[in-house]
């Protein structure tokens, strides 16, 4: 047994030592499930009343008693009729319901912590005092619906942290310290780039001037980048016919994901989830020739899908979002070729915002579970075998990820690791054989027959929302310059004498397309460049008496106290450089 299996064990055994110690303070509790996960572990529970996060240190105060007394976890194996009736007459109402559900079962085990019973197939810990009492933390409290049904009753799940020892814990809660600090959703509002409001609904950011502009910068960029590969641009409605999402397989196959129907003229239509039957309908409209091939049409296309209100987490997790989406038509002798430079390109956009490090999933067919895929196990197997080898001829390391694909086809998922290490799906590649099917797509090939083309499905920025929750996380709001809404701004000394000269210097700025300001308030020079500080512009231009008569600016760069005078041009010059060369530091 290795080292993280030892302490997914312990994470496991510390949810029994939680639900012991709930068990003291609420002995009418009722227990649902209580799992190890990533960093931690959780427990829920049904209790009498709603918990409080000054609740948490009496809990762990409790938990550490426990540890101290070195309660065994013992377990007893018992027949499944036994333990029903054990868990009816205590009124554990979740135990009986997962016991019912396994009645096929004809023995069950059972872990007894003190006074704690519990149903868990394990393993444990020999005993709690195994653990180290410093080595864990309780961190929060939320809502969790009873098997994540919103239908069924909402429980109070408690949050907890567990490392091997207390320097692993400590380093986890400065790594969460830091984070909070990083937090997109707190950031976005001190750096106005986008708010949600409660009237306009969940899930759906408005976009401030700065924040707006940030958009578009990376939309400019990705679609400038991808015009240049090749690529041309389409654009597309945002709702279709019901028909069309038939027709495609969304409705058999998606339908949980989007949102409900509504009438226009004795017709059904849907807010889209996807803009690829729309592109499909674009290569139909006319007969095609293998001469032609490949298509790659893209565009920023706006979706929409449904998202329960407990998924939601500010632009990471949202209801309508816009995607650098793109769809390539092409022969299967392109396939290899198109697939490899997508995926190369995909490389080159996330290097360019500042990501170098990567997991590659492959996402591939759950066989288990082939109802929930549409088309025939040679096709899948093909298809599967194709971006294994893509993956594998660009030199990366890919694990698999099993019933990760999409209904149509098997895909290529690459996750970036931010500033902190913390992994996030952005890009997406999907190779897709059942569309071209249902929807009769054909070429006409050398030998003059009509022939199936393949598809490829490609998103390399994701949803633009998520990719800026994710950027600003990474740079903490500290943008690069070529990325930051408001590169410069220019600080007069005093706005009476010096607001002139400052306009002046915004004038000459502009004119070469840098994004600029002029703080022309009444406060004190420290305290502008405080503000601009807390604004993380990437340059601040002081202006005063001698600059106004050395024609020059007093530089300074963000996060640093020196200052350096230079003329104006040269100035433009320097930056321009930067935001040319898209420079990731400052």
């Amino acid at each position: 047994m290795n080292k993280e299996q030892k302490l997914e064990i312990k994470r496991h055994s510390l949810a029994h030592v939680l639900a012991a110690a709930v068990l003291e303070m609420f002995p009418e509790a009722k227990f649902g499930v209580g799992p190890n996960i990533a960093n931690g572990f959780y427990y829920d529970f049904d209790l009498p009343r709603t918990l409080i996060p000054e609740d948490l240190p009496i809990l762990e105060d409790k938990m550490k008693k426990i540890i101290k007394q070195n309660l065994p976890f013992d377990k007893k194996i018992t027949e499944h009729q036994k333990a029903l009736e054990l868990f009816k007459k205590a009124g554990q109402d979740y135990k009986v319901e997962i016991l019912e559900n396994e009645a096929k079962e004809k023995e069950v085990a059972l872990y007894k912590t003190g006074n704690f019973v519990d149903l868990c197939r394990g393993p444990h810990l020999d005993s709690a005092g195994e653990i180290d009492l410093k080595s864990f933390k309780l961190t929060k409290i939320a809502g969790a619906y009873w098997r994540g049904d919103e239908k069924n009753k909402m429980l109070q799940r408690i949050y907890g942290v567990a490392f091997e020892n207390k320097k692993g814990l400590a380093e986890h809660l400065k790594m969460v310290k830091e984070a909070e600090k990083r937090d997109h959703r707190k950031l976005g509002q001190e750096l106005e780039l986008f708010i949600f409001d409660e009237e306009v609904g969940a899930g759906l950011p408005l976009w401030l001037p700065k924040g707006a502009l940030l958009k578009q910068i990376i939309t400019d960029f990705a679609l400038n980048t991808y015009l240049k590969n090749g690529y041309e641009l389409v654009s597309t409605p945002h709702i279709a016919s019901s028909k069309l999402w038939g027709h495609s397989g969304h409705l058999d196959f998606y339908r949980e994901n989007m949102y409900n129907s509504f009438g226009i003229e004795d017709e059904e239509y849907l807010l889209k989830p996807m803009n690829c039957p729309f592109h499909v309908k674009i290569y139909k409209h006319k007969k095609r020739s293998y001469r032609e091939l490949p298509f790659r049409w893209t565009e920023m296309g706006t979706v929409y899908r449904y998202e329960r209100s407990g998924t939601l987490h500010g632009l990471t997790r949202v209801r309508g979002f816009t995607q650098d989406d793109a769809h390539i038509i092409c022969a299967p002798g392109q396939l290899h070729d198109e697939l490899k430079k997508a995926l190369n390109l995909t490389f080159y956009m996330l290097n360019s915002f500042g990501f170098s490090d990567f997991e590659i999933n492959l996402s591939v067919r759950d066989p288990k579970n082939k109802g929930k895929f549409i088309g025939d196990d040679k096709s899948w197997e093909k298809a599967e075998t194709e971006l294994k080898k893509v993956i594998e001829k660009s030199g990366c390391q890919f694990t698999y990820d099993i019933g990760g694909a999409v209904f149509y086809g098997p895909k290529i998922d690459i996750k970036v690791n931010d500033a902190l290490g913390r992994k996030w799906q952005l890009s997406t590649i999907q190779f897709d054989f059942n569309l071209p099917l249902r929807f009769e797509m054909t070429y006409i090939g050398e030998d003059g027959k009509e022939h199936t083309p393949f598809m490829i499905h490609r998103a390399l920025l994701g949803s633009l929302e998520r990719f800026i929750g994710v950027l600003i996380e990474h740079y903490t709001g500290a943008f690069p310059v070529w990325l930051s809404p408001v590169q410069v701004v220019i600080l007069p000394v005093s706005s009476e004498k010096h607001l002139d000269y400052a306009q002046k210097v915004y004038s000459s700025l502009s004119e070469n397309n840098i994004r600029a300001e002029v703080d022309d308030s009444d406060e004190t020079i420290g305290k502008k460049i405080r503000e601009a500080e807390k604004q993380k512009i990437p340059y601040m231009l002081v202006v005063g008496e001698k600059e106004i008569s050395d024609n020059s600016v007093a530089v300074r760069m963000r996060g640093s106290r020196d200052i350096e005078n230079m003329g104006v041009e040269k100035f433009v010059e320097r930056i321009k450089k930067e935001i040319e060369k898209r420079v990731i530091g400052n």
